[in-house]
């Protein structure tokens, strides 16, 4: 994708502090289902890809479905019932995937969705904290009215590493294997770490606070309500073992200003990957945060392996 503005990427990495996820102010759990779906569509162009074995151009159209009295923007490229989903990093589009879904579609033959969660991209603004629990709702809100119920790979950025899991826990039969991309991890948010992060990104956050109608400002502030008390939750949540992840870690981590947080993020990973036999750890060398962008090879070649064992 192209490289955002300097203060999109500013707020971007000031999110990246913050391991990129909040919960819910307050929440008890760390997930929950709650949907809520009527059926809404409309179609555009979007980047295509040719359809494997045909030669013809397969593009992706834009679905807007509503849950909830809000609507959100879904990106597919039809193909077969098996589908690759794949969802951003905090802050981040749909358009973070453009150059990988079609190289997806073309490789695989299946069927690739992607999509702009609440307040990004096309998708409506919901006021208030972000929370996971709303988030998982969304995904599947849209998945359902398109017809995805399972054969689901399941692609995971940073942030989205939390929809993930609590995807994951509570519906494994929705999915036939992750691919977690420098994901949030339960692992990762320890007593130690959480006070950590609050500290590390309290200025950008009072900084935000000033205008807080700006988009980047907004999903800052958004985010890092209920932060301390979401993921203590949060460090609970369990991945289930039916269901088989590769945890791409960077080499550098979003920490590489602080060696002990960053060697905290490398454990997490390895710890999550440790858990069931069925999970591979997989690093990327020499990159950043922002693995999608810097190595796309490393994450078409990690899902696309996944794809072909399960399939």
């Amino acid at each position: 994708m192209p490289r955002a503005p300097r203060t999109r990427r500013s707020k971007y990495r000031a999110l990246s502090s913050l391991a990129l996820l909040a919960l819910a102010a307050g929440a008890v759990t760390a997930c929950s289902d709650n949907d809520s779906a009527s059926d809404h569509s409309a179609s555009s162009s979007a980047p295509s890809s040719a359809s494997p074995g045909t030669g013809k151009v397969a593009k992706a159209k834009l679905h807007m479905v509503d849950n909830g009295g809000h609507r959100l923007a879904f990106y597919v490229t039809r193909g077969s019932a098996s589908t690759i989903v794949l969802d951003s990093g905090g802050g981040e589009y749909s358009s973070q995937w453009k150059d990988i879904a079609p190289k997806l579609h073309t490789a695989t033959g299946a069927t690739v969705i992607t999509y702009d969660r609440a307040g990004l991209g096309k998708s409506d603004v919901v006021p208030g904290p972000w929370k996971v629990e709303s988030a998982v709702s969304d995904l599947k809100a849209g998945l359902g009215q398109l017809g995805v119920t399972k054969d689901v790979t399941l692609v995971s950025h940073s942030q989205a590493g939390e929809i993930a899991n609590c995807l994951a826990k509570d519906n494994p039969e929705m999915l036939s294997g992750a691919v977690l991309v420098d994901a949030n991890l339960p692992q990762f948010f320890t007593d130690e770490e959480i006070p950590r992060l609050v500290a590390a990104t309290q200025p950008e956050v009072d900084a935000a606070k000033k205008d807080p109608e700006k988009p980047e400002n907004r999903q800052l502030i958004s985010t890092a309500e209920g932060f301390a008390a979401a993921h203590k939750a949060f460090h609970e949540v369990t991945w289930p073992n039916s269901v088989p992840a590769t945890v791409l870690v960077s080499e550098k981590t979003p920490f590489a200003g602080s060696p002990e947080d960053a060697q905290r993020w490398r454990d997490a990973a390895a710890s999550f990957a440790q858990e069931a036999p069925n999970r591979t750890l997989v690093t990327a060398k020499g990159t950043s945060h922002e693995v999608p962008t810097e190595r796309p090879d490393v994450v078409l070649k990690a899902i696309e392996d996944m794809f072909a064992a399960q399939h």
